[in-house]
């Protein structure tokens, strides 16, 4: 009895509530209505008086809202406000209640946006609480217009930290500011913990503020948070310093900018101090003044870039003052300070012992920027000696450089950059990318201030790196494979359209290094590019051959190889040990997906790369041309012979109507799970007699579940040949069905239909209808759309062909 009693005292409880807002709203609306001119309007219902003001007072009645029964709670959620729905979210989920239909309404009211059909949305809770949270921290929510949004009692950012795990950072870093400042740092304590995913688009140039706060922000998320993938997207001119920043933290690399607070998580015995010089040696390399990595390979790419606006100004300004602001303008931008710079640790470059006077002057990169250009300084000024040429190579000569002056300071920053900026003399400059690349064939990427990675410690870092359309300079090319050969964690790597051009040789030095690297976790790869010096399929070889351990490649080039103007004069081929015709070891690929550029493609190298690849569970061929039908055939008879775990099959955008025979051979294949042929113009040729020698053939095949056409115009005709598939005689599994894009009209949509009821064959799974003429016809198609979905699960769309041949015509 005292369950029914409390549920008793509960509901008085409520009614007490319920008549003390009627009698305050009645007075409140007494007066309005007599004015009003059109009458008074209905009056709100009891409860839902009711239910407003327990949601504007649940500060004081939370506790028993709490214990209300579930009829009661239920009514109530829809007026709560955002803060207290999601607080009261375990408790109804305990009573049998579901918050999830109140949320798609917030989502659809408030966000007014429509999620991807992509998408599949499992809490909206979390995903309208994620959102919530990007838009206030980049002011693009007004909390204060609806009182859903708003409660004095709540902060936004820190109740709705917890349900983010993806957050987007776009333009010039809005919101990293406020993140890492101190009201804030409950709320960057949350993240640190919740946050997974953190993403880049469309970035601009930013300023040294903040970098900085994106500095802490970094550390904080990656370094000591749960951060295990960062993608960039749409960076169509990366601002070097920004971009090598965001690379080197994601690699697990800090240290404080200049002038930065501290950070309270890296130990007491940090806290409050620089780094020490041993310090900054282990963190920037032996031998290196003490700055990171992103502010001195920043300076350089900027003093490169400078350079050639600094030829187009007015002459009548000497060169060395425009050369000299350039260079103090990027080493600003890079946060490093110029003044300090000038004189780096003497001890730096000196051997072991050696005491330097304090009488002797040290080389400074003031003395070598003034003299550089004394050939075009005014008359007035003082003679200078003339400059040591560093980062000069002799004609003809590949070896590592010799530096001259060996009492100099040669790897002076502020020197370094100057000379590579404003040097040119008897025509022997050389340029910023030609430098880089001559570092690393020399394997010396110290040359750029790169960080010494066999002797750094560092912190936590990603598992998952994407960059999609984002160009990389030489130098940002040279700094990820720099990072990439001893990146250990890294766990997958997407490079998408990033103009690699002929750096894609550093790319597989490096990742040829990080395979060599005790617990290498690198097993996806997914490249793509519109160009590449080499064929596809001799960089598949290369990969597979630096990888052996990758389990998913994903490899695609738009457009047909060209010989990429190398960096380095006279070394136009590939290296030796990039290509080569010995056979390929045997690898753990179980996925491979290759978008080939226009031209027959040599069969026997894709067929050594399969026959590598033992353990190749799926592959998807992208527009792949073959010189005959049997280089096809070639192909899959080494798939039958080598390949025995395949389980799916793709072809896209190939010209299979010559092959009929051949892929009869596929479907006759007993191993097969799942075969694909998309835009593979199957029924261009004879279409009445290879249409049952098809449907013959998959009869036959008790294992094949899922077949999809899409793109090769069937026709009514062809869909009801396909039908015999599922008849009585028939000894076939098949499950999925994609006829997408096959001309198909309600009229043979329905006789499919009819033909699968007569033989009663039940529900087979799914049936894929996108793109087809089911609009010339409405009442018979969705007569037909209804008997299908008595056998299968069908997915259609509402798709206006008059309009898609329309606009077909119209790109003609």
């Amino acid at each position: 009895m005292a369950a029914p009693e409390a549920w008793r005292a509960r509901s008085c409880w409520f009614c007490e509530v319920a008549a003390a807002t009627t009698m305050e709203a009645t007075s409140r609306e007494a007066a309005p209505a007599k004015s009003s001119a059109s009458g008074p309007s209905a009056p709100p219902a009891l409860f839902e008086l009711c239910g407003r003001a327990v949601s504007a007072h649940m500060g004081v009645l939370e506790s028993g809202v709490w214990a209300l029964p579930g009829p009661i709670l239920q009514s109530i959620l829809p007026l709560l406000n955002i803060y207290y729905l999601e607080r009261i979210e375990e408790t109804a989920l305990k009573k049998g209640l579901s918050t999830q239909a109140i949320w798609r309404r917030l989502w659809d009211e408030l966000m007014k946006t429509r999620p991807s059909s992509l998408e599949s949305v499992t809490c909206w809770r979390a995903k309208f609480m994620e959102a919530f949270f990007s838009h206030v921290l980049r002011g693009t929510i007004d909390v204060s217009s609806d009182r859903r949004l708003c409660d004095q009692r709540f902060s936004p950012l820190l109740h709705s930290s917890r349900h983010v795990r993806q957050l987007t950072i776009c333009n010039m870093l809005q919101g990293a500011t406020e993140l890492v400042a101190e009201p804030n740092r409950r709320v960057l304590e949350t993240l640190a913990s919740s946050l997974h995913t953190l993403k880049f688009r469309h970035l601009l140039f930013s300023d040294v503020a903040a970098q900085q706060s994106l500095r802490q922000l970094l550390h904080q998320l990656i370094h000591h948070g749960a951060v295990s993938q960062v993608s960039l997207y749409s960076w169509p001119v990366p601002e070097s310093a920004l971009f090598i920043l965001i690379l080197t933290m994601s690699a697990g690399f800090w240290q404080p900018g200049p002038g930065g607070p501290p950070c309270r998580l890296c130990g007491e015995a940090s806290r409050g101090r620089a780094p020490s010089r041993d310090e900054g040696s282990l963190l920037l390399g032996s031998r290196r003044p003490r700055r990171d990595a992103a502010e001195r390979c920043a300076a350089a790419l900027m003093a490169s870039r400078r350079k050639s606006e600094a030829k187009q100004t007015a002459r009548a300004a000497p060169a060395t003052r425009v050369t000299r602001r350039s260079t103090q303008e990027s080493l600003t931008a890079g946060g490093t300070d110029p003044k300090r710079d000038l004189h780096p640790p003497a001890t730096s470059h000196e051997a072991p012992g050696t005491k330097r006077p304090a009488s002797a002057p040290a080389t400074t990169s003031s003395a070598s920027s003034s003299t550089s250009s004394s050939k075009r300084a005014p008359a007035s000024s003082a003679p200078q000696p003339k400059p040591l040429k560093r980062f000069k190579r002799a004609a003809g000569k590949k070896g590592p450089r010799t530096r001259q002056g060996s009492g100099a300071e040669s790897e002076d920053l502020y020197d370094f950059v100057f000379i590579v900026a404003g040097e040119k003399e008897d025509g022997e400059e050389m340029e910023i990318g030609e430098v880089a690349c001559g570092a690393l064939d020399g394997s010396d990427p110290s040359c750029l201030g790169l960080p010494a990675l066999e002797a750094s410690q560092r912190f936590r870092s990603i598992s998952t790196l994407e960059l999609f359309t984002v160009p990389l300079s030489t130098e940002a090319a040279l700094t990820l494979c720099h990072l990439l050969s001893s990146w250990v964690s890294l766990e997958s790597l997407t490079l998408s359209y990033n103009g690699l051009g002929s750096n894609i040789f550093r790319l597989l030095d490096s990742l040829r290094a990080l395979s060599g690297q005790a617990g290498c976790r690198l097993r996806a790869l997914h490249l793509s590019d519109l160009f590449s010096p080499l064929p596809i399929l001799e960089l598949t070889r290369a990969i597979v051959r630096a990888l052996p351990l990758l389990r998913v490649l994903s490899i695609r080039v738009d457009h047909p190889s060209q010989r990429d103007n190398p960096a380095v004069p006279g070394n136009a081929g590939p290296p030796s040990h990039i290509i080569g015709d010995e056979e390929i070891p045997e690898n753990c690929l179980e996925q491979l997906e290759m978008g080939f550029p226009r031209g027959a493609q040599p069969a026997p190298l894709l067929c050594s790369v399969l026959k590598a690849s033992g353990s190749l569970q799926q592959l998807s061929l992208d527009s792949a041309t073959f010189a005959s039908p049997q280089d096809f055939g070639l192909v899959l008879q080494t798939l039958k012979e080598y390949n025995l775990a395949l389980k799916r099959l793709s072809f896209h955008d190939m010209n299979l109507a010559d092959c009929q025979s051949e892929v009869l051979f596929l479907l006759q294949n007993l191993t097969l799970h799942e075969i694909t042929f998309s835009f593979c113009r199957l029924f261009e040729k004879r279409p009445a007699q290879f249409l049952p020698e098809m449907v013959a053939a998959m009869k036959g095949n008790s294992t094949l579940k899922g077949l999809r056409l899409p793109g090769n115009r069937l026709g009514n005709a062809g869909l009801l040949a396909l039908a015999d598939v599922f008849s009585e005689d028939s000894s076939s599994s098949l499950c999925q069905l994609d006829i997408s894009s096959n001309c198909i009209k309600p009229d043979g949509l329905l006789e499919f239909a009819k033909r699968l009821e007569r033989w009663g064959r039940g529900a087979f799974g799914h049936l894929r209808l996108f793109q087809n003429w089911l609009d010339q016809d409405a009442v018979t198609a969705r007569e037909a759309i209804r008997r299908l979905r008595a056998t299968c699960h069908v997915v259609s769309d509402s798709w206006d062909s008059s309009q898609a041949f329309a606009d077909y015509v119209s790109t003609m």
